[in-house]
């Protein structure tokens, strides 16, 4: 419990400009309440406050402190209740969201103005370097962004011209690579942190996916590496404008233009370390014994890690235009559903829902949710989709999410094939993590001789343990099938599916 501050001088505590003063205090001494979520409008209330308050320096200076430190425990103990959120997040959860990114902004400002009154000097026992005052402004922007990351949601306006403001007047003060008492990490890491995070196409993960990339930065974000200009022969290089809201652009989608404000950094190093890293995964080697977060060693956790690995390295180039529309489709999403779907040749009323498609190129949609329940569709999961005067479903991959209110949920689909043929895999001991002559429900797409030469086979993620031995699957069209297939390499691997591609087993038992 904080113990309250106060001046001896019983006229000067009972003044108006100290009682506000006072008032805060004595919150902050009194019990918290049980759920976090009830603190964050007294914080604001009392942030608010101390901008009236006319309070000495030393108190004023002690009272945000102690208001950062309450706050931030707040957010702390909030974010996990956004690892498993379904899109779009609900009213009352996203009224959470926005107080406490409210309450972050609030800190990060406040934060960064008294980092001008202060200096190196102790104001009344109370040390508040500005380097641990800086610190804590680009942290409480980070966290800012990290929630937007979670809950698919654009930052509040200005977020990222603060991060970059912050980061910048660290770097005037040569404080950038210092860190502060207490703080696990350097102020450049904590600001390349939101960097990465936010070139890595935060929209194509789940909620858990990003609280995991997350603490993979928290680990290696200082392998990013501050360059003085772009390199040509070089992939992994991303710009920012220190002026504007926006966060970084791969140098390979978009060029920087010439300002003496925009600054380059690569990636390149830390995609070297992801393939490293995942050379050991394949070989056997557990989280621990690579450094990094548990979760790494399940399949969505290794599919993030590839993708990173190419969004960080190798971030391409949109392959094709794409072309506004507006006309309807129903979707069908989940693995379970379009199985069905395509055995039974129709889906039921409960497993579609009405879309919007907003604009389209030959690889893909994107889509805006109209009517209808989602149910558990998330990023990483199969969908299959068709035009309301159309008869042909069109397999695709949910790319990414974005919802900008509970009302709101765009996707971007990736178009994987125009049909697919249900099956069933019989998984053995060798095969599968299951019981023996477990069936398993999958689909086989057809190859496409211009873009995907060989069959494709979708499974749910982590159920083949060992995709090197044959595979049966069995085919009921007409008449049943078994089909002995070899997996020659895994294209796709998400928290939902995975993407083998596959080929007529020719090896004699």
């Amino acid at each position: 419990m904080i113990a309250p501050v106060f001046e001896s001088d019983d006229a000067e505590s009972t003044s108006p400009a100290q009682a506000g003063i006072r008032a805060i205090f004595e919150w902050l001494a009194a019990p918290p309440p049980l759920h976090p979520a009830d603190e964050l409008l007294p914080l604001r209330t009392h942030l608010a406050a101390l901008h009236e308050a006319a309070a000495p320096a030393h108190r004023h200076a002690s009272a945000l402190e102690q208001l950062y430190t309450r706050s931030i425990s707040v957010v702390d103990q909030l974010i996990p209740i956004f690892k498993n959120v379904t899109l779009p997040i609900p009213r009352k959860t996203r009224h959470i969201v926005r107080s406490m990114q409210d309450l972050l902004q609030t800190l990060a400002e406040d934060m960064l103005a008294s980092q001008e009154k202060l200096d190196e000097h102790l104001i009344r026992g109370l040390r508040q370097t500005r380097d641990l005052t800086l610190w804590r402004s680009l942290h409480a922007l980070a966290q800012h962004l990290l929630i937007s990351d979670m809950v698919a949601s654009p930052p509040s306006a200005g977020i990222w011209q603060q991060l970059h403001r912050a980061f910048a007047t660290a770097n005037r003060a040569e404080l950038a690579d210092s860190r502060p008492d207490g703080a696990l990490s350097s102020l450049r890491q904590v600001y390349y942190t939101a960097l990465l995070l936010g070139c890595a196409q935060p929209a194509s993960f789940t909620s858990q996916e990003i609280a995991f990339v997350a603490d993979y930065l928290k680990r290696y974000a200082d392998r990013a590496e501050p360059i003085p200009e772009a390199v040509p022969e070089s992939h992994g290089i991303f710009w920012i404008h220190s002026l504007h809201d926006t966060p970084p652009f791969a140098c390979s989608r978009k060029t920087a233009p010439p300002d003496p404000d925009v600054y380059f950094f690569s990636c390149d190093k830390l995609a070297t370390l992801l393939d490293r890293q995942l050379d050991a995964l394949e070989a056997g080697s557990t989280p621990q014994q690579t450094n990094l977060p548990e979760f790494a060693g399940t399949p969505a956790g290794q599919g993030v890690l590839r993708r990173l690995a190419n969004y960080w390295g190798h971030p391409g180039k949109r392959r094709f235009p794409r072309r506004r529309q507006n006309y309807r489709a129903v979707m069908c999403s989940g693995l379970d559903s379009l199985w069905h779907l395509f055995q039974d040749d129709q889906a039921s009323e409960n497993d579609v829902s009405n879309w919007m498609i907003t604009n389209e190129s030959p690889d893909g949609y994107t889509t805006m949710h109209v009517s209808g329940k989602t149910g558990k569709l998330r990023v990483g999961d199969i969908a299959a989709i068709r035009t309301e005067s159309g008869k042909i479903w069109q397999i695709c991959l949910v790319r990414w999410a974005l919802s900008e209110n509970p009302e709101h949920l765009e996707l971007g689909l990736q178009v994987l094939a125009s049909r697919a043929v249900p099956a069933i895999l019989a998984l053995t001991p060798e095969t599968g993590n299951r019981d023996n002559n477990a069936l398993l429900p999958v689909l086989i797409l057809p190859e496409i001789p211009a873009l995907r030469p060989s069959q494709s086979l979708i499974t749910p993620s982590g159920a083949l343990v060992d995709h090197q031995n044959k595979l049966v699957l069995i085919v009921n069209q007409n008449n049943v099938e078994v089909r002995e297939m070899r997996a020659t390499k895994l294209e796709e691997q998400t928290g939902s599916i995975e993407i083998f591609s596959i080929r007529p087993d020719e090896q004699p038992d």
